[in-house]
């Protein structure tokens, strides 16, 4: 079995028995919810015990559970750009203000990057009388850049210079 084919009968249990993510992820527990759904839809690895309550909750098999805790290739189906109208809104967000953050960012911390590793993600309804609007957060730790070889005062870091 491939994660692909496992990703299928996830979501195939899923549709059967008419559970929500929000049921899958209470059951499985111990982690982000966000996480919990990657896992699922095979992006993310899920922890020991996690996957033995996913093994539990969706009747796998052992071969199944261990495949469910095994670092995946990650964003292996998502192609570029994305086709799904939902998933290219965000590629078109990058896409639009990816300078704009990049520099901002920067400006504030200094010359690195946002982790994707070490990041959450919340996401909220927020009501609205024109329609209700989807609220997003993300939060990811600051990597500096090192500069390898720093010499004579100069900083191994990227961090900002007051």
């Amino acid at each position: 079995m491939t994660r692909d084919d496992l990703t299928e009968k996830l979501l195939d249990i899923k549709r059967e028995r008419g559970w929500t993510w929000a049921h899958i992820c209470e059951a499985i527990g111990g982690m982000s919810p966000v996480l919990i759904t990657a896992a699922c839809l095979g992006d993310m690895r899920l922890p020991k015990a996690q996957c033995a309550r996913a093994k539990e909750l969706f009747a796998l098999s052992d071969a199944e559970e261990r495949l469910l805790h095994e670092p995946p290739l990650r964003g292996r189906s998502t192609a570029m750009p994305p086709t799904d109208p939902l998933i290219y809104r965000f590629y078109e967000l990058v896409m639009v203000y990816g300078a704009t953050w990049k520099e901002l960012i920067q400006e504030e911390f200094g010359d690195g990057i946002m982790s994707a590793i070490d990041f959450d993600f919340t996401m909220e309804r927020q009501p609205d009388p024109k329609g209700d609007r989807v609220r997003i957060a993300m939060s990811g730790k600051f990597l500096p850049y090192r500069y390898y070889g720093a010499q004579q005062g100069t900083p191994e870091l990227g961090y900002r210079e007051d």
